[in-house]
């Protein structure tokens, strides 16, 4: 298909598909000597195949451990009655916020599912879930978000606790760079002077 196609079968731009067509994020694209793109239609997969499912669940703190088998136990369910066949579930204490979860990193380099299952958007991320679901596709997977509604807000206090401790420490490190630049102003002028 012509690469205007696969912007439109993908819902974004012609310019954001050529953006990723430049930036070789399309696998098995092509540009032609006329300079059409080309991009091979992907393999359809097999009707009588189950699809694979990644469980994924989190909990912003060690306090709600104890809620990571009842969210894994919901999803089971889930996929079970839509028949998917669950390949892994992933179990991972973190903050929404972090976007250096290492159990999240592996899933999403792991090429063994079709589908990541989560209960709730923020569960996965509770700034730039779109982001994932924009670019599972790309590798022939996608996001499967069960309940829509809104979070019950459990872990949101975490979450605010982690930005607050993160942006002081940031503050805390700039003026404690600031301080350290000074110094070496200082010294670089006073050598300055005793050269002279």
């Amino acid at each position: 298909m012509r690469l205007s196609e696969f912007a439109k079968r993908n819902g974004i731009t012609y310019q954001t598909a050529w953006n990723w067509f430049k930036a070789g994020q399309i696998p098995n694209a092509k540009q032609f000597p006329s300079g059409t793109v080309i991009v091979e239609d992907e393999i359809i997969p097999d009707p009588d195949s189950p699809t694979r499912a990644c469980i994924y669940v989190r909990v912003s703190s060690n306090q709600n451990k104890k809620n990571l088998d009842s969210q894994a136990e919901r999803l089971r369910q889930f996929c079970n009655a839509k028949g998917y066949m669950i390949s892994k579930v992933v179990k991972e204490v973190g903050s929404g916020i972090n976007d250096h979860r290492r159990r999240l990193s592996e899933v999403l380099v792991n090429p063994d599912f079709d589908v990541l299952v989560v209960e709730h958007e923020d569960r996965i991320a509770r700034i730039g879930a779109n982001y994932i679901s924009i670019l599972l596709p790309l590798t022939h997977r996608r996001l499967e978000v069960v309940n829509q509604a809104e979070d019950d807000g459990s872990d949101i206090m975490q979450d605010f606790v982690s930005i607050v401790t993160s942006f002081c420490a940031r503050i805390y490190g700039l003026r404690r760079s600031r301080r350290k630049t000074e110094r070496i102003i200082r010294e670089v002028m006073e050598n300055a002077q005793e050269e002279a």
